[in-house]
């Protein structure tokens, strides 16, 4: 019974429904590709539920797939940048230079001794929520407390390594009292 409604409204709505999508999606291969999607989508539903107003409900079927598709593209356009020449060179620099490398190893290391100085329930959520990429509740529940305790916990773990970073970055800031010295630590 499903295939011939679907054949139906294939027949009946089927230009109407590659005009709407061709003009949510902008795209006349991105409009084929969601037409197809929202007929197997539709024929799914189907097979599950009666549908009292099929082509109404085709068409919001129709509607969620463009919005999924355009969230999508969007997502991927800004994940997904491409990447120059220049781009690849700067990354090999940075890589190349000593100097860098040694600055990056030693702000991991702040940043540890940052963490390590935290409350240890505080140090707890904070890992599991920020290295085991668990969501607040997941944390809460393996912790045994509250996801409101798991939110405090992890702003004030948070605060902590913002306020490390802001005391490093002025101490770098500040000249030396000592005075300006050459490479050799001697006195200028």
């Amino acid at each position: 019974m499903q295939p011939t409604l679907i054949e139906t409204l294939h027949r009946s709505e089927g230009v109407k429904l590659r005009r709407f999508l061709l003009r949510l999606l902008g795209s006349a291969d991105a409009a084929a590709d969601a037409h197809q999607e929202t007929y197997l989508r539709m024929l799914g539903a189907l097979s599950r539920t009666t549908v009292e107003h099929p082509s109404a409900f085709l068409f919001q079927i129709a509607n969620n797939v463009a919005l999924r598709m355009r969230n999508r593209r969007s997502l991927e356009g800004t994940l997904f940048q491409p990447v120059t020449d220049l781009d690849l060179a700067q990354i090999a620099d940075g890589y190349a230079m000593p100097e860098c490398q040694v600055i990056a190893r030693q702000e991991l290391r702040r940043l540890a001794a940052a963490i390590d100085a935290l409350p240890p329930r505080c140090r707890e959520v904070f890992l599991l929520v920020r290295f085991e990429n668990l969501s607040n509740s997941e944390a809460a529940a393996r912790l045994g407390i509250s996801r409101n305790m798991v939110e405090k916990h992890l702003i004030r773990a948070l605060l902590h390594c913002r306020r490390e970073s802001q005391e490093r970055m002025r101490n770098r800031a500040m000249p030396s009292r000592s005075g300006r010295q050459d490479f050799s630590g001697s006195r200028i």
